[in-house]
């Protein structure tokens, strides 16, 4: 029987497909809505001494952003801006109380200055390693944006942050006269203009950090995934010569299964909304589509022995949501619809596996 290309290209159906997921969301405590503040971009979690422990970017803002041309030196010009990461503990994953600042933004003319935000979060050897996207001062839509490193023997800190950033840009590209990236002269590499977003893994005796990059050249929503690999979690690191290792995607989202590596890949490019996985870390492929993924997902880490399906390593976390207004219901930027407001703080809301399959949409 002949077959058209679409069932050609037709594997199986969502419910037979171990990598296919739903999400369910619901409202938690103490991470919510506030005037004022804003809460974002978390990291995963991770259980240590029977409280879950997440960090988290968190700014306290006078005014909703006022973009890159208004901003000042206390009035922001993104969600992001002028802020720290912060951390909360939890007992249950649902009531979270928050716990204060672990790292800050550095003094005057530090590398760090402007604000320190993303995090993502490794425990390894009796160490804890915070990876995260620092600004310079001004930081204006062209200032390049790098990832730093910070480490404490407790997840309460203190934190000691790296003399320097671990992971920067290439350099490469030219930008226009007028500090627009999009419009550039001369188009740079892929992460030319800004690495963010960072995960940091441990995986066959090295540590992977993963990052989302922004070049030179390019629109900020043409963002993929890179690797940088070193053999300390201080560095140095170097940038894997297949990077990108993927052609989409926003947030990083990763977790380890069966000596490889899957990955939430979200918002941006041709392979948006879908699971992808690696069995060497590097060269991913599509493994289901999903619907109203989470943005900027942090999800449970789980210990190797649990780590036994696919989407062990990502049944429950938290993440946040977007709150400008109420499209951004039907974008799935806001599945809960909390964002028709009138003031824009981004706040953080749970999400977990919905392992209803009665339905597959």
């Amino acid at each position: 029987m002949p077959l058209s290309a679409a069932m050609r290209r037709f594997n199986r159906p969502d419910k037979n497909n171990p990598w296919f997921a739903k999400f369910k969301y619901s409202k938690i405590q103490g991470l919510g809505y506030e005037k004022n503040v804003v809460r974002r971009d978390c990291s995963s979690i991770i259980p240590v001494d029977g409280k879950y422990y997440v960090w988290y970017t968190r700014a306290r803002q006078p005014c909703p952003p006022v973009g890159f041309e208004r901003m000042t030196a206390v009035l922001p010009a993104t969600p992001w801006d002028l802020a720290d990461v912060w951390y909360a503990t939890s007992l249950d994953g649902y009531r979270w109380e928050e716990q204060g600042p672990a790292v800050e933004r550095g003094p005057a003319g530090a590398y760090d200055e402007r604000g320190v935000f993303t995090p993502g979060v490794l425990a390894h050897d009796g160490r804890y390693y915070l990876v995260y996207q620092v600004a310079r001062s001004p930081n204006f839509r062209a200032t390049p944006e790098s990832i730093a490193i910070a480490w404490a023997d407790s997840p309460d800190g203190p934190w000691n942050k790296s003399p320097a950033p671990i992971v920067e840009p290439d350099e490469s590209g030219e930008i226009d006269e007028n500090g627009v990236p999009e419009d550039a002269p001369v188009q740079g590499a892929w992460d030319s203009l800004q690495v963010h977003d960072p995960a940091l893994l441990f995986r066959e005796g090295q540590f992977w950090l993963y990052y989302k990059g922004e070049g030179i050249g390019y629109h900020h929503m043409e963002s993929k995934w890179g690797v940088a690999i070193a053999d300390s979690p201080l560095g140095p690191y170097t940038k894997s010569p297949f990077n990108p290792v993927t052609n989409s995607g926003h947030e990083v989202v990763v977790w380890q299964y069966a000596g490889g590596v899957a990955g939430l890949v979200n918002r941006c490019g041709p392979e948006k909304n879908t699971i992808q996985f690696a069995p060497d870390g590097i060269n991913f492929e599509v493994m289901s589509q999903v619907v109203v993924p989470p943005q900027g997902a942090g999800p449970l880490h789980v210990a190797d022995a649990e780590n036994t399906e696919p989407l062990s390593g990502f049944s429950w976390g938290l993440s946040h949501v977007i709150a400008a207004s109420s499209h951004l219901i039907k974008q799935g930027q806001d599945p809960l619809g909390l964002a028709a407001i009138e003031e824009p703080w981004d706040f953080l809301i749970r999400w977990e596996l919905d392992h209803d399959r009665r339905t597959y949409i």
